[in-house]
């Protein structure tokens, strides 16, 4: 039993493929195509109208300079939010419930901001590593645990979003199985344990969409920093 409810985890095989990599490439169909007109229709103008929203607000904390990090970010944001989105669907697989892809993602834009960083200002971001006034004594253990937080950053970026996606999908599975069960001999509770259901699925959206933006926010936070 705890196998096969974790069996929707793995990802689906075709010919011994791993089909991990077409699931990923599947939020991309879902961009509007190229047209002479600057709107092609209403979806397409509430997309870019989110967009601006979301970017704006990630923008606002970040210098100018770090300006240029904005087509990143929103790739970043439209990519998590699409696949956490299409995984709520029936018989689909979500690629970013798997720990080694989140890590793929965090660990290279979380160097790059740390590089950033040390290329731009070397001073300042060295500093972060001994906060001003520190007692003589305290200052290599003060520079060991700064180091430790700054270097388990992107860890911490992975194992969320996973946990997060992972534990809400655990939750629809278990609470989907005990409503089928219960059908037949209990039709009352199973169309309570339904109803449930449906509030899960809604929150477990909104998680999706909260998780892919949280995702982003920390990483621009990390970028405000370094710049």
């Amino acid at each position: 039993m705890n196998l096969s409810f974790f069996d929707q985890f793995t990802s689906p095989c075709l010919l011994g493929i791993p089909l991990i990599l077409l699931s990923m490439l599947l939020p991309t169909l879902l961009i509007p195509p190229s047209s002479n007109r600057l709107y092609t229709n209403r979806l397409s103008t509430i997309m870019l109208w989110l967009t601006n929203l979301v970017m704006k607000q990630l923008m606002l904390p970040l210098e100018k300079k770090s300006h240029k990090w904005a087509l990143i970010l929103m790739s970043l944001i439209m990519f998590l939010l699409m696949i956490n989105l299409l995984g709520l669907l029936p018989y689909t697989f979500t690629p970013t419930t798997q720990l080694s892809m989140n890590m793929a993602l965090a660990l290279p834009l979380w160097l790059a901001t740390v590089l950033t960083g040390l290329r731009n200002q070397p001073s300042t971001s060295l500093g972060h590593l001994l906060p001003e006034g520190t007692p003589t004594l305290l200052i290599p253990a003060l520079i060991m645990i700064e180091t430790t937080s700054l270097l388990i950053r992107p860890l911490a970026l992975g194992v969320r979003l996973t946990a997060n996606l992972t534990a809400g999908h655990l939750l629809i599975q278990l609470i989907s199985t005990a409503a089928i069960t219960l059908l037949p001999t209990m039709p009352t509770i199973s169309l309570l344990t339904s109803l449930v259901l449906l509030l899960l699925t809604i929150l477990e959206m909104a998680v999706a969409m909260i998780q892919a933006y949280v995702f982003t926010l920390l990483l621009s936070l990390y970028l405000q920093e370094n710049t």
